[in-house]
């Protein structure tokens, strides 16, 4: 079978192909794995009691059910969930918006797909520009969404500890470098694989460089402000016109119903309609209306403030006692990421002696799955920097007791990797 240029990049190998078919596999075969590996969030007994009372209330309504499943909405999405959220979010936080400011889509990867080839790739007049991401690590998902090749450019982060088995990864601004060849910024925050929170600060000096070009700031907030607020330190709901900020209800706990919400100013919108319309036609209607009666009340922030966050912080706290207590006697250095946010414990470990790849293959083979950081890396060459063959990211999402015997069972690979390095010297 002969494939043209788009074929052939888009059936390679990709880190989100790897960790989408590891984690269904996984699921479907019924194995006793632990799933470390990929996002799916938790699930909340208030939030899934309160989608299924929503479920009934749409169930007997004839009007409702026809909306539901017998109507095709506009391609830029549900009109009712749409001007819902408009009202919510000018409400809640004099955010300046109508109908014509979100879009929906099917799913956030759908979202980022069309937005990085909207303002990133071929201009069609000798111009080729990127997508900047000034702090990388960066979400797996982003690495191959490009048509084109070479579609991002990444900066390497300034490093700080800030305890004796604690990092934290900083924009090094010194390094961002903003041109008539860079098309936008994107960040995520929290972000995707290190759970960081960059500042409301370091936000703002983004969007300052993103208003000199005349070029949006992306700020992927799936797992951010306002929903679903998985933040353990402070962030300022941010949005204007220059700010694209990508939302999800995956992370509220709903990863099923594949919606993202694209908050926009009106032109970006319109074009992300468009595009909807030739790919999909329309997007589907099952979160929107899930989530509809839970944005008109108000309750999507309350819930997400008082239910779901709580609900991941406590289970971070738990991962990190738990990691550190396996940890003890290590005969190598080791390190957590500060964890702000997320679901995710982003764990390094300098000069390991085997790549992250290959202790990912081990712990694979015992019955754990995670991801190695090496994936998180789109932009950045990929040798010159050590780091990133040093790091894997651990999904905490998951039962509590399973979490905590994955994070043993990498600990005594991690020990078992410096004795046989150690043994062979």
């Amino acid at each position: 079978m002969k494939l043209s240029a788009f074929g052939q990049k888009f059936t390679a190998d990709a880190g989100i192909t790897s960790l989408m078919d590891d984690l269904g596999n996984a699921m479907a075969s019924g194995d006793d794995l632990i799933m470390m590996g990929g996002g799916n969030p938790g699930h909340i007994p208030e939030i899934q009691q309160r989608v299924r009372e929503i479920l009934v209330q749409i169930s007997q309504s004839d009007a409702d059910m026809r909306r539901l499943v017998g109507v095709y909405d506009p391609p830029q999405g549900e009109k009712q969930f749409i001007a819902a959220l408009a009202k919510l979010l000018s409400r809640e936080y004099g955010w300046d918006l109508t109908s014509e400011n979100i879009a929906l889509t099917n799913g956030s990867q759908a979202a980022f797909f069309m937005l990085f080839n909207m303002f990133g790739g071929d201009y069609g007049d000798g111009v080729h520009k990127h997508i900047l991401l000034p702090l990388a690590p960066e979400y797996i998902g982003y690495a191959d969404a490009g048509i084109d090749a070479d579609l991002f450019h990444a900066v390497q982060p300034d490093i700080s500890f800030t305890d004796a088995h604690e990092f934290k990864y900083r924009i090094d601004f010194d390094a961002v470098e903003v041109t008539g060849e860079t098309g936008a910024i994107c960040v995520s925050r929290p972000t995707n694989p290190t759970g960081n929170v960059i500042t409301d600060d370091e936000l703002a000096q983004l969007e300052t460089l993103a208003r000199r070009q005349n070029i949006p700031l992306i700020v992927d907030g799936a797992y951010g402000t306002p929903f679903p607020s998985l933040l353990f330190t402070e962030a300022k709901p941010i949005w204007n016109e220059q700010i694209i900020l990508c939302l999800s209800l995956s992370k509220l706990g709903l990863p099923a119903a594949r919606t993202g919400i694209v908050i926009a100013a009106a032109p970006t919108i319109k074009a992300l309609a468009g595009i909807n319309a030739i790919m999909n036609l329309a997007t589907g209607s099952f979160g929107a209306m899930l989530a509809e009666p839970l944005v008109r009340s108000g309750e999507i922030l309350t819930l997400s403030r008082d239910v779901v966050c709580p609900f991941y912080k406590a289970k971070m706290q738990r991962a990190v006692a738990a990691f550190t207590g396996a940890m003890d006697d290590a005969p190598c250095r080791w390190y957590i990421h500060k964890p702000e946010g997320a679901m995710f414990l982003w764990l390094w470990f300098p000069d390991l002696p085997i790549t992250s790849l290959e202790l990912y293959q081990r712990l694979k083979l015992r019955g754990v799955l995670v991801v190695s950081g090496h994936y998180f890396f789109p932009g950045l060459p990929e040798d010159g920097w050590k780091h990133r063959n040093e790091c894997l990211r651990v999904t905490y999402s998951q039962d509590d007791e399973r979490v905590a015997e994955g994070l043993r069972i990498i600990a005594e690979e991690v020990k078992a990797v410096w004795v046989e390095a150690e043994a062979a010297d």
